[in-house]
């Protein structure tokens, strides 16, 4: 039987740290920050719901306890998508 090396990652997607200011998201080999101004459905999440994300297409995030959807492009180009989010 053969297995992966030891600290080779078997998932494709990964959130690495959560802080105060947003998440970081590991996604087969790059890393992405999601700062929590321009990705504010996460700030009010818990640990676990954050945690929690499904890698679809290849191109597709998905956060089910949260009903977020996200696409790759999305985190590489943020400033190309408008804020829809909305308080009060």
């Amino acid at each position: 039987m053969n297995s992966s090396k030891v600290g080779t990652s078997t998932s494709k997607v990964e959130v690495t740290n959560i802080s105060s200011h947003g998440v970081w998201i590991f996604i087969e080999n790059k890393e992405y920050f999601m700062p929590f101004e321009k990705f504010p459905w996460f700030k009010e999440g818990k640990v676990h719901e954050i945690m929690e994300v499904e890698y679809l297409h290849s191109y597709h995030l998905y956060w089910p306890k949260l009903d977020i959807d996200l696409t790759i492009d999305r985190l590489e180009n943020p400033d190309q998508y408008p804020l829809v989010y909305r308080t009060g």
